[in-house]
C-alpha cells in the first residue's frame, strides 16, 4: 500500500497565502458588485423618478440627479466592498491612513471637487437650466446637460464642447434670452440731404411690419448720431419667446424690408464716404517765360 503524498511545505504556506487574498478580493467585488447593482437598478430609478415628479419639466434638475446619485453610489460601493474583505476597521481604528487619504485627495482632486461644488451651484441656480443660451467668456451656445465636472454646451454651429463648472461660476455669465422677451436694436445710416423725420417715420412703420414684432411696447426710432457722411438712425423692437424664435433671422428680414421700403420711398441708404462737390472750376493759363537768343 502506497503512502500518501504531502505537498511541500512552501507550496502549502503560499497557496494558503495567496487563499487569503483571493478570499479578499472574491468578497471586495461581491459586496461592490452587489450595492452598485442594487443602487443602479432600485435606487437610482425610484429617487429620479421622485424627483422627475415633484420638478416636471425641468431637465436640469433631472440630469444632475442622476449624475450625482451615480458619484455617490459608486463612493458607497467602494465602500461596502472595502468593508467586506475585512478592512473595515482598518479604516475606523486607523486616524493616520484616514488623515493621509484624505490629504491625497485633497490635494489630487483639488481641481475635481472645485468643479464638483461649481456644478452644485450651477444646478441650484434657478437661472441656470438646460435648454438655455448663455454667453461666457468667449464662448456662447445652448446648454445641453449639467455635470458633476463639466458643463456640456451646443455651439451655434452644432458642435458641443465641454467647459468646466469652475469657469462658468468664477466669470460673468450671460443669458441674453433669459426673460419672456427680447429687444433687438439695428442701425442704419442716410444720407443729409434726405428728410430724417420721413425716414424715421418709414422705419418706425418697416419695424411694425414684422410678424415676430411685439405691439406692445411699440417699436421706437431715433436719430442716433451726426457722422462726418451719413446721419444714423436706430431702431429698437421687441419679439416674444426669444429661446423659440429665431433671432438671426428676425434681424435678416428687417434689414431686407427696410432696403426695400426706403427703395420704394426714394431714401438713399448708407451714402459712399466720398463728398458730393458742387461749384465751377476754373483755368488760368499764365504767359511762359521764353529764354533764347533772339
Amino acid at each position: 500500500m502506497l503512502g500518501q503524498a504531502s505537498l511541500p511545505r512552501w507550496l502549502t504556506e503560499m497557496l494558503s497565502t495567496y487563499d487569503q487574498v483571493l478570499s479578499e478580493l472574491f468578497w471586495f467585488v461581491v459586496g461592490l458588485v452587489g450595492v452598485y447593482l442594487v443602487g443602479q437598478l432600485l435606487v437610482i430609478p425610484i429617487v429620479t423618478r421622485i424627483v422627475d415628479a415633484r420638478n416636471r419639466n425641468n431637465p436640469t434638475i433631472e440630469s444632475a440627479t442622476r449624475t450625482y446619485l451615480r458619484v455617490v453610489l459608486a463612493a458607497f460601493a467602494t465602500l461596502t466592498g472595502v468593508v467586506a474583505a475585512g478592512y473595515g476597521s482598518l479604516l475606523s481604528d486607523s486616524a493616520v491612513i484616514i488623515a493621509a487619504l484624505t490629504f491625497a485627495l485633497g490635494i489630487a482632486g483639488q481641481q475635481v471637487f472645485g468643479s464638483l461644488i461649481s456644478g452644485t451651484f450651477l444646478v441650484a441656480d434657478p437661472d441656470f437650466n438646460v435648454g438655455d443660451w448663455i454667453e461666457w467668456g468667449n464662448g456662447e451656445g445652448t446648454i445641453e446637460a449639467i455635470h458633476f465636472r463639466v458643463t456640456r454646451v451646443r455651439t451655434p454651429d452644432n458642435g458641443t464642447i465641454a467647459v468646466p463648472n469652475t469657469e462658468l461660476t468664477n466669470g460673468p455669465l450671460r443669458r441674453p434670452f433669459g426673460r419672456d422677451r427680447f429687444r433687438i436694436t439695428e442701425q442704419i445710416y442716410v444720407a443729409y440731404y434726405e428728410d430724417t423725420e420721413r425716414a424715421l417715420m418709414e422705419l418706425r412703420q418697416t419695424a411694425q411690419d414684422g410678424e415676430a414684432v411685439l405691439d406692445d411696447p411699440a417699436p421706437e426710432t431715433r436719430v442716433l448720431n451726426l457722422g462726418e457722411n451719413a446721419i444714423t438712425l436706430q431702431a429698437e423692437f421687441w419679439v416674444a419667446d426669444p429661446m423659440d424664435a429665431d433671432i438671426v433671422t428676425v434681424r435678416s428680414d428687417f434689414r431686407r424690408r427696410v432696403k426695400r421700403r426706403f427703395d420704394e420711398e426714394g431714401i438713399t441708404l448708407a451714402p459712399p464716404s466720398a463728398q458730393l462737390l458742387s461749384g465751377e472750376i476754373s483755368v488760368t493759363e499764365e504767359p511762359s517765360e521764353l529764354t533764347g537768343d533772339d
